[in-house]
């Protein structure tokens, strides 16, 4: 009797019902604080960033490798490209997990994406210490 109250409840429940509790691989919520918290951080980043930038347009590139130099602008610098670059992970990952259904295309893709995120933001990093250095 048990066995058929089971199975007819199951019935009842609508699709929705059925498919709780199979979502996400438990990264999610990891997922969303990463993208909210690279978010917040890059308003101020952000900001100083492109008034920096404005401010020192037109200077000769002895002036701007002297500005890179000092140490809490190249510390703001990496920040900034640090928050960026995984901000921008982030949401390559997500698009490509919603948009992409096949498993093993979504993991070349994935893969791809990962590496050309990590070249670029390894090439800047290591610009901004070629010059701070």
């Amino acid at each position: 009797m048990a066995q058929n109250d089971k199975l007819s409840v199951t019935m009842r429940q609508s699709a929705l019902g059925r498919a709780r509790g199979l979502g996400a691989a438990k990264s999610g919520v990891h997922h969303w604080w990463a993208e909210r918290v690279t978010s917040v951080a890059l308003i101020p980043l952000t900001l100083w960033f492109v008034f920096s930038v404005l401010s020192l347009a037109g200077h000769p590139q002895a002036d701007i490798a002297h500005w890179v130099s000092q140490p809490i602008v190249a510390v703001l610098l990496l920040a900034f490209i640090i928050a960026s670059f995984h901000h921008a992970q982030l949401g390559m990952q997500m698009v490509l997990e919603d948009y992409l259904h096949d498993e093993g295309q979504r993991l070349i893709w994935m893969m791809v994406m990962k590496a050309i995120i990590w070249l670029m933001g390894l090439a800047a990093v290591l610009s901004v210490l070629k010059l701070a250095i």
